[in-house]
């Protein structure tokens, strides 16, 4: 592996213990994965950041590394942490739990690291230029990264975000590459896919069968009545038509039925606006109907009480808060109604009254946490949803029954508590 002298000092610990196990770090995995070189990163996400995850032995690992003078040197946020940091008592947490989650964060902040847990950082300012290097760490993150952005990312682990962080480098292999970035899978879409629960669900369908591979959707912008337009940064479109929505609930769930880090929308995607991005040696995927998507994430017994309404997963955009605003005025919740997003957003939202209004309903506005990293297992047996990434997850991760719809099905079990297919 070719090293700049700036690379070789660090690996040579002349710019701390911190920095030299960092770059160590770095090029071992370029090794492992075959990399030649090392590349600078704009920006870094770090995962692993739930005490309920992590442990003792992992709050150790960041207080030595901590003490070693790790700092980061480029901006570096955190994926959710395991309670809302400031409402966790508000919330049910128990104490027990919030004091070692607190010296987490505690950690990561001595590193320099912004103390902002969210797996959306676009929505928070974190917006990559076309063709940056990253090293984001959350599935849905690095997928919109990559698609939706244009920026280029793997999949990091904890571990080595941090080090990619620490060293300001990150190996240059895999989706760094120009061409691993090509789609290895065609996808034809004949069926319509509208609200944000069809792209989940077409997401969920693909990413079993693509994997690990390169979707490219060669036509779903004609099946989307008319509502796609060219996307380059997110932007404050109203909540009725929010593309970035759209595209965040496609990737999350490629990812988490999937392995998928990428993928390609013709005449929409930064990447396939100009060619269609296709492998010589593609293959093909046909999508008839998502009704055998929306079947397999209603996973559970036969129950139609719902404990748990849980939107935001990944975090909820600003639109998306005010979506559920304007639904909760005058109205009154009978299941709990959670709407998970950064602090930033719920910052946005309480400024703009969407968060009284929810609270007045008897809902919650919930920062810097995910219901699938939270201590609430035990505490909902049934949960109603239009992630399919939160889908996928609750039950295995929480010993939850998920039943997954639209936003029509979802406003009726907030008002009635009760599950109607």
């Amino acid at each position: 592996m070719r090293l700049t002298p700036k690379e070789r000092a660090m690996l040579a610990g002349e710019q701390g213990p911190g920095v030299q196990k960092a770059i160590e770090i770095v090029v071992a995995l370029g090794r492992i994965y075959g990399a030649e070189e090392l590349v600078p990163v704009e920006s870094v996400q770090v995962a692993g950041v739930s005490y309920k995850n992590l442990g003792r032995a992992g709050l150790g690992f960041l207080h030595e590394w901590a003490q070693d003078d790790g700092r980061v040197r480029v901006p570096t946020c955190l994926n959710p942490a395991g309670m809302d940091l400031r409402r966790w008592k508000e919330l049910g947490i128990d104490e027990g739990f919030a004091r070692p989650q607190l010296q987490v964060i505690k950690a990561f902040a001595a590193m320099g690291i912004d103390a902002t847990c969210t797996c959306t950082p676009y929505h928070i300012g974190q917006v990559p230029s076309l063709g940056a290097h990253l090293a984001w760490a959350e599935s849905s993150a690095v997928s919109f990264a990559n698609s939706a952005l244009g920026a280029r990312t793997n999949r990091e682990g904890g571990p080595s975000a941090l080090a990619a962080a620490i060293s300001g480098r990150t190996a240059k292999y895999g989706l760094h590459c120009e061409e691993n970035r090509l789609g290895s899978v065609e996808v034809v879409v004949n069926c319509p896919v509208e609200e944000v629960a069809d792209w989940g669900a077409l997401g969920y369908l693909v990413g079993k069968q693509v994997q690990n591979g390169v979707p490219f959707f060669s036509d779903l912008g004609n099946r989307t009545a008319g509502e796609l337009e060219l996307v380059s940064r997110p932007d404050d479109s109203p909540f009725s038509s929010s593309l970035t929505d759209r595209l965040k609930a496609l990737g999350a769930a490629m990812a988490a039925s999937g392995a998928v880090a990428l993928y390609h929308i013709r005449g929409v995607t930064p990447e396939a606006r100009a060619g269609d991005m296709l492998r010589p040696d593609h293959t093909t995927v046909v999508i008839d109907s998502l009704e055998s998507g929306y079947e397999a994430l209603s996973q559970g017994g036969a129950t139609t009480e719902i404990d748990l309404v849980w939107l935001g997963c990944p975090h909820a955009s600003l639109p998306q808060v005010a979506r559920l605003a304007a639904f909760a005025e005058g109205k009154r919740f009978l299941p709990d109604v959670w709407i998970t997003t950064s602090r930033h957003v719920r910052r946005q939202a309480k400024d703009a009254g969407h968060v009284a209004a929810i609270e007045a309903a008897g809902g919650e506005v919930v920062a810097d946490t995910c219901v699938v990293v939270a201590p609430v297992g035990g505490r909902y047996h049934t949960m109603a949803t239009e992630s399919a990434k939160g889908a996928c997850y609750a039950p295995s991760y929480l010993g939850m029954d998920v039943r997954y719809g639209n936003w029509e099905q979802l406003q009726r079990v907030m008002l009635t508590g009760r599950w109607e297919a």
